[in-house]
């Protein structure tokens, strides 16, 4: 993919943070979530690509979303994309921290086409590439990821979500003496952690969004990290009951319809397999990653991370808008 689209993709998330940021607190997830995704819509339908939406966040939870095959750009070069417009929705309409607006694109056919739903995750950075194996259990990965690092299993840092279904997790990772970083949401974010080189955080494990991994196996990639990861049916991962039992059971028939297999390891070449692949981030709440929105007036500033695979160059991008010169259709979504 060319270089100068870099920028275009970045246009797109800081359109999706600020119109999520409108929103702050309003305690209302759905609308801060639907006013992102159409911000996202809109700016990317005014890029010269012929974009397709591959996998996307809102199904799983029946929020506003950009769905899955959806056609999108102004014409141009074939680009697979992945979007989550809000990773952090709760967060948002809470007012919290780690809020931010996410997409990965990569040339055509690059990313893994899945439904949106639950994905067991397990990420490094470049240190230990190589040395997990998400077949195996949690502590056998551990010694390896460890030793990888030179370190004692006691001195490992992990970063999880704070989710009911990894407490005995977190149980067990103390009993062991691994440091835990629960974080409430934002797995993407906790997985690009593992990869950045001012952050002490080793792996990444958790039970989590397919969008989001995708979104993260591009940046892991791009980062020169290894990820793995395992597509979940919801019976699975919320409870064995006749409802999540026939949710889930529709998951694993649009898997199979979309050639590949629930329960089956997923390696980091079969969720990005190119190296021409960008990630963009912008903050909507101050995080870990990137400072979110600061708005003054009719003055709006925003950070973004910008991830380049081809060189794996990591930018940091500060940007601020001057929100009465945006164009008529964009204003409504972020003023």
């Amino acid at each position: 993919m060319q270089h100068e689209l870099a920028l275009a993709f970045a246009r797109v998330t800081e359109g999706a943070a600020l119109a999520g940021h409108k929103w702050l607190g309003c305690g209302d997830k759905n609308i801060a979530d639907g006013a992102a995704v159409e911000a996202m819509r809109l700016l990317l339908n005014q890029t010269a690509i012929t974009g397709e939406i591959v996998i996307g966040e809102g199904e799983i939870d029946e929020a506003p979303m950009l769905y899955i095959g959806e056609k999108v750009g102004l014409g141009g070069e074939g680009v697979d994309i992945a979007v989550d417009p809000i990773e952090g929705t709760r967060m948002t309409a809470m007012g919290q921290g780690n809020a931010i607006a996410v997409l990965a694109a990569g040339e055509a056919g690059s990313f893994l086409k899945a439904p949106d739903m639950y994905m067991e995750k397990l990420v490094v950075g470049p240190q230990a590439k190589g040395h997990i194996d998400i077949s195996l259990p949690l502590t056998e990965n551990l010694a390896n990821i460890a030793n990888a690092l030179n370190k004692n299993i006691n001195e490992l840092v992990m970063i999880t979500l704070a989710k009911p279904r990894h407490d005995a997790l977190i149980k067990q990772m103390h009993d062991l003496g691994v440091r835990v970083y629960a974080v409430p949401d934002g797995d993407v974010a906790a997985s690009i952690l593992t990869c950045m080189p001012e952050s002490d955080v080793d792996f990444m494990y958790c039970i989590g969004g397919a969008p989001e991994g995708v979104i993260s196996a591009a940046a892991i990639r791009a980062l020169g990290g290894d990820m793995q990861a395992c597509l979940l049916p919801r019976h699975e991962v919320k409870g064995d009951t006749p409802e999540n039992q026939k949710l889930g059971a529709k998951e694993t028939q649009r898997c199979h319809e979309m050639g590949i297999a629930p329960n089956t390891p997923l390696r980091l070449d079969d969720m990005a397999k190119s190296d021409k692949v960008f990630f963009a981030g912008t903050g909507i709440t101050k995080g870990d990653l990137v400072d979110g929105v600061a708005r003054k007036g009719n003055l709006a500033t925003t950070e973004t991370l910008l991830i380049s695979g081809q060189d794996q160059t990591i930018r940091r991008i500060q940007t601020t808008y001057n929100l009465d010169r945006q164009s008529a259709e964009l204003q409504t979504l972020i003023r």
